[in-house]
């Protein structure tokens, strides 16, 4: 399967409500995820519980999709654009947008950076 394809599957996985097993079955035991600002995360202990996190402060999610995905397979290197609107626990409703740069070993991605308005 080419990084391209395996990026649209966990983007799929992610559509269907799917974070959590995607983020098993696609991220590496030494992930590094880097966020607009920077701030690092390392290992896939602490990005799961960040996510967790995340997910704990959802209220609803309303849409969400992709609107480009490409590759550079020879390098490993996948980017997506995608979008996804929700509700928070706090009634801040917001549409992100952001743009992610992943580097993939074998099957599985290996650091991620992030780019989105900080607004």
């Amino acid at each position: 399967m080419s990084y391209k394809d395996q990026a649209s599957s966990l983007y799929r996985m992610i559509g269907e409500g799917k974070l959590l097993e995607a983020f098993e079955k696609y991220y590496h035991e030494d992930v590094v995820m880097i966020e607009a600002d920077g701030n690092t995360r390392e290992g896939k202990d602490a990005n799961r519980e960040y996510e967790k996190q995340f997910l704990g402060n959802v209220q609803e999610v309303h849409d969400g999709g992709v609107h480009a995905i490409t590759s550079d397979e020879e390098n490993g290197i996948t980017m997506v654009e995608s979008w996804m609107e929700v509700t928070f626990k706090d009634g801040n409703k917001i549409k992100m947008e952001e743009v992610a740069v992943q580097h993939w070993k074998s099957d599985q991605i290996i650091k991620e950076r992030f780019y989105y308005n900080m607004g």
